[in-house]
């Protein structure tokens, strides 16, 4: 009877040992998770306090985690210590749980840095996070580095930066002027979609290229002239504006994606309209993306060197919902900061973004933002020509 009794409680106790590997597991996945993410953070900050004192910005990556867990159990039975007449068994238990993780650390540099830190962001990942509803004056305050409107047919460069006034004032009333459209949601992003035409003499087409055409395109027989018109629906890069693009007609929606098409991928085209909301601010032109290294040290000036101001919206701009003078408000000093868990020692120096008071949440969600962008640098990281660091537990 006290035999069954062990076995019952040991068996007992394998059972409730085996959910300890899932519990142990999941907590794991966690811890690392919070880890990673807090060191990405701290990145971020300290490159930001290293742009400042113009030194060399460094990052390095995360390529391998691997975690390995050994569960083990052991159990018997033993008299109890009642001299030789002891008849009672006593049960013994025990258990382990050994963790060995490996991580490999790679720096970022050689074509990898270049290619995630000095290209300038393409088009199509500022539109991912218009759509994902970021506020367009947050966006381009960080990833614009200029405007371009032109005027007398030629295009003018309006730099955003504190150091050019004038340049500056005129980005950010732009800036402010479509903030609020969106505000009212008027604020349309959407590609040009056109139809290209094409016309080639008949007797230049076999009988299998009129088969291959009739897959690509719609095909149309002359008898007048012995010609095939060719017509394909074409979609053409994305535009801003305060209308909506299908709304054009086909003539117009083909001349403006000619135009768009001639700008860079980096370019970011918007077209304000009068006779809609907004119009009476009307305007046209272009943005030009900036790199990643650019938006750490244009942040990094605000500290000090080249220091954001307040720009007045411009008087025939509607109201709009928010105009902070910084993009992203930091602070820097030689004590820890108070109010804030966005924050990291570097040189003696605390550098932290002040997520206090009112403009509390536009700063914090101007750092996810700059965090979001990192990550969309990310490339394969293979530590291929780079010296990595593994550490072991």
């Amino acid at each position: 009877m006290k035999i069954t009794l062990c076995i019952s409680l040991a068996s007992l106790y394998l059972a409730t040992t085996g959910c300890l590997s899932p519990i142990t597991l999941n907590r794991a996945v966690v811890s690392y998770d919070e880890a990673i993410t807090d060191a990405i953070a701290k990145q971020l900050l300290i490159n930001i306090g290293r742009a400042e004192r113009h030194e060399a910005i460094h990052f390095t990556g995360v390529s391998n985690i691997a975690a390995t867990f050994d569960f083990r159990v052991n159990a018997g039975v033993t008299p109890t210590l009642t001299g030789e007449a002891g008849r009672t068994l006593v049960p013994i238990f025990g258990g382990t749980v050994a963790e060995n993780p490996t991580i490999s650390i790679v720096p970022i540099e050689g074509e990898e840095f270049t290619k995630r830190l000095l290209t300038p962001f393409s088009e199509s990942k500022f539109i991912l996070l218009l759509r994902q509803r970021f506020d367009i004056d947050l966006l381009l305050r960080l990833m614009a580095q200029e405007l371009r409107i032109k005027e007398n047919g030629e295009d003018i460069a309006f730099r955003n930066t504190p150091a050019d006034p004038v340049g500056y004032d005129k980005f950010r009333r732009t800036v402010s002027h479509l903030s609020a459209i969106q505000d009212m949601n008027q604020l349309y992003a959407e590609p040009l979609m056109f139809e290209r035409v094409w016309t080639i003499p008949a007797n230049s087409v076999t009988a299998e290229g009129f088969l291959a055409l009739a897959r690509d395109y719609i095909v149309t027989y002359n008898p007048a002239d012995s010609t095939y018109t060719l017509r394909k629906s074409v979609v053409g890069r994305i535009r801003i504006t305060n209308y909506d693009p299908s709304s054009l007609s086909a003539q117009e929606r083909s001349e403006l994606s000619e135009q768009t098409e001639e700008g860079h991928i980096s370019d970011v085209s918007f077209d304000i309209r009068a006779g809609h909301f907004g119009g009476e601010y009307p305007m046209k032109g272009y943005f030009r993306l900036r790199s990643f290294n650019a938006m750490i040290h244009f942040i990094a000036r605000s500290l000090g060197e080249d220091q954001e101001y307040h720009v007045d919206k411009d008087p025939l701009t509607p109201e709009v919902a928010e105009n902070p003078v910084y993009t992203m408000e930091m602070v820097k000093m030689d004590h820890p900061p108070s109010g804030t868990d966005l924050a990291i020692q570097s040189h003696g120096i605390y550098y932290a973004v002040r997520t206090d008071g009112p403009l509390g949440r536009w700063n914090r969600k101007a750092f996810q933002l700059l965090y979001l962008l990192f990550q969309m640098t990310v490339t394969e990281i293979s530590g291929r020509g780079a010296p990595s660091i593994t550490i072991a537990k």
